[in-house]
């Protein structure tokens, strides 16, 4: 593996009750983050081919916890995300490297599918930032029921010369959505949009 991670952490999350209301079955998303060494920490290079070969690494690792955590076959996850911060010594590009041109198809390799753009986050920060990891529907980016997000906090990290990434794969939309739009039973899987 290419990626030098120092930590991997996963999370779960499981809405049982939204405003006094039971919400059943209860609502999962699940993350799981990496914190890798930045090889080009605190010095610009044009080539980030690296960071992009580690991106598709990670994409895999990452969905294959997610999925394990919420105790699902891959194939049923409904939504997905993914974000990335690098420490003080990094640059967004960097972030950008590892998100967008490798990571999204192991992802959805992992997943059987996925024809819905993955939405990302980037972002710089010292050790403790929150990471926001934007959600939609992994097969119809239409459906708002599943505009959503999830956020998570490494305590250490990421350090000036690190990068925070993670994959966020749920198994439902948000809480008793009721704001219309497209439904899960009206998709079509075609375009990735409806």
């Amino acid at each position: 593996m290419k990626a030098k991670i120092r930590k991997v952490a996963v999370f779960l999350e499981e809405t049982l009750s939204e405003m006094g209301r039971t919400v059943d079955p209860p609502t999962r998303r699940a993350a799981a983050a990496a914190v890798i060494e930045n090889p080009y920490a605190g010095r610009y290079v044009e080539d980030l081919s690296e960071l992009m070969d580690i991106g598709e690494e990670l994409g895999e690792l990452l969905t294959q916890k997610a999925v394990a955590a919420l105790g699902i076959t891959a194939n049923t996850a409904e939504s997905y995300g993914k974000a990335a911060a690098v420490g003080e010594n990094g640059e967004l590009e960097h972030a950008a490297a590892i998100l967008h041109p490798k990571l999204g198809t192991p992802v959805r390799r992992v997943l059987g599918k996925g024809a819905a753009l993955i939405p990302s986050s980037k972002k710089r920060g010292a050790c403790g930032l929150s990471l926001d990891i934007p959600l939609g529907h992994k097969d119809a980016a239409f459906v708002r029921s599943h505009f959503d997000g999830m956020e998570v906090r490494i305590n250490d990290a990421p350090r000036a010369n690190e990068i925070l990434v993670a994959i966020a794969v749920t198994d439902s939309g948000r809480p008793l959505p009721r704001v219309g739009g497209l439904t899960k039973s009206q998709i079509k899987g075609e375009d990735g949009l409806r």
